[in-house]
């Protein structure tokens, strides 16, 4: 049950990303999914596409979900994190100036980079 609570944590820290920078799915919650939850990379793009489904990912989804990819419980909870921190997000992100969301967005996806290059 705890582990569902982290799920629905990771989609609300996703959504608030994505609602104040335009960032998420393949940013934030493929990594953490591996990272974080020990997903294989395969699951975690799997999981990911299933909970972004309607209409970004359905077919894409699906040909994860076919091969066994996909955990659709993560993907309910992790979604619905995102969905209400996508709210969240956004409500910071227009009160903020365009040159300092530049600096934010930039920064979050070179440090996310360099971990990704660095690490084992």
């Amino acid at each position: 049950m705890i582990q569902l609570f982290f799920y629905l944590l990771l989609g609300l820290f996703a959504g608030t990303a994505s609602g104040l920078i335009g960032i998420g799915g393949g940013i934030i919650i493929v990594p953490a999914l591996v990272i974080l939850f020990g997903m294989t990379q395969h699951q975690a793009q799997g999981t990911t596409l299933a909970l972004m489904v309607p209409p970004i990912g359905l077919l894409a989804a699906y040909t994860y979900w076919k091969a066994g990819y996909v955990n659709v419980k993560i993907a309910a909870f992790v979604c619905l994190g995102f969905f209400l921190g996508g709210l969240i997000g956004s409500k910071f992100a227009v009160g903020i100036p365009e040159s300092l969301l530049q600096k934010i967005f930039g920064g979050i996806m070179i440090g996310i980079g360099m971990y990704m290059i660095i690490r084992k």
